[in-house]
């Protein structure tokens, strides 16, 4: 039975026209062949080639071909089972554009529990997980934290025990009784003496001797100078000892003596060197303590018949009546609120009245 699948022309080369009548002449004669062998009750059925230009040899191999022969087993016969085809180099430019897939580990967790006991080591199929953001942060602040303070706590040794920092000078302000030099002769146990080790008690013990300082405080000018502020008692009257007047605070200390009391303003406690530490002196020296500078000096002397009865002079021969102790310092605002108003000559004022300073008395 004839074919009815249609006909197949390949280009055949130049030099192989010639033969192109003889190839499709033989591989008709082939056909013929096989379908005399197939007979009517079928097989194979035949195929028509045609193809223009075709070299020989490809025509003559197809004939070949066509007869049965046995066929001949060259390859080993194939294993029941699949092995697995390792891959071959890969040709240059075959997966050019393709991105490669990712490798994915896995885990011992991942392969089951029965493929931890089939390996010796699981070192390899662990992941290592970076170590977290907040936990590096936090080591990296106690790092810097400690190198810090190894910082610190050594520069405060080397300030605290440093040549460098020693004392070579004392600065000394504030001084009006005392001159800068007494101080400072009483301050050199200190010279030499590092700079952060001088304390205000230190200062304050060295200059206990001198009577006229109440308190100190220093201030230090590295490298090496130790800046002294002095507080001195502040006098507030005279009381005369023998031919000299000595100069006494608020609490009766001695601070210096003079010969002439006109050259200190400051008026004179009646009573002498006896009264001092005693109640009278004590309400007295409250009372002059408590008033400004400018009105002490228009004072002449002051005395007291008792505690609550201190009495002031002033220059020109008028009186104050004080009264108590209490109420000092507005006492103090009062009269020298009184002392600033202009003398009337009409109406002169002789006594000028504070003990109850809301209601003062001018006589």
């Amino acid at each position: 039975m004839a074919s009815t699948r249609r006909p197949t022309y390949r280009p055949a080369k130049p030099a192989a026209r010639d033969t192109a009548g003889r190839d499709i002449g033989s591989a008709l004669e082939a056909g013929a062949g096989r379908d005399a062998g197939a007979g009517p009750g079928g097989g194979t059925p035949a195929v028509i080639t045609a193809s223009k230009g075709v070299p020989e040899g490809s025509v003559q191999e197809k004939a070949q071909g066509s007869t049965p022969k046995a066929k001949v087993q060259d390859k080993p016969a194939k294993a029941p089972w699949s092995r697995p085809k390792s891959p071959g180099p890969a040709k240059p430019g075959a997966n050019a554009g393709k991105p490669e897939p990712k490798k994915q580990r896995t885990t011992a967790t991942d392969e089951g529990p029965d493929s931890t006991g089939s390996r010796s080591t699981g070192q390899d199929n662990v992941l290592a997980f970076p170590e977290p953001r907040g936990r590096r942060i936090r080591r990296n602040i106690l790092v810097a934290v400690c190198v810090t303070a190894a910082l610190v706590a050594g520069l405060i040794v080397a300030a605290v025990y440093s040549p460098v920092l020693a004392v070579q000078s004392v600065s000394i302000t504030g001084t009006k009784l005392l001159k800068p030099a007494q101080v400072q002769a009483a301050l050199k146990p200190i010279l030499g003496k590092p700079l952060p080790q001088v304390s205000d008690s230190e200062v304050n013990a060295l200059l206990k001797p001198l009577v006229q300082i109440k308190s100190v405080t220093t201030e230090a000018h590295p490298p090496s100078v130790l800046v002294v502020q002095v507080q001195e008692r502040v006098p507030v009257a005279l009381v005369k000892r023998g031919r000299d007047y000595m100069l006494v605070d608020v609490d009766g200390v001695r601070l210096s003596t003079t010969a002439d009391p006109a050259s200190v303003k400051l008026p004179v406690i009646d009573g002498g060197a006896g009264t001092i530490g005693k109640d009278l002196f004590q309400a007295t020296a409250e009372v002059l303590g408590a008033l400004p500078a400018n009105v002490l000096a228009k004072l002449s002397n002051a005395s007291a018949k008792s505690v609550d009865a201190v009495e002031l002079k002033l220059l020109d021969g008028q009186t104050v009546i004080w009264g108590n102790a209490g109420e000092k310092e507005l006492k103090a605002r009062v009269l020298e609120a009184l002392l600033k108003v202009p003398a009337d000559p009409a109406n002169p004022v002789s006594t000028y009245d504070v003990s109850v300073p809301r209601h003062p008395v001018t006589r």
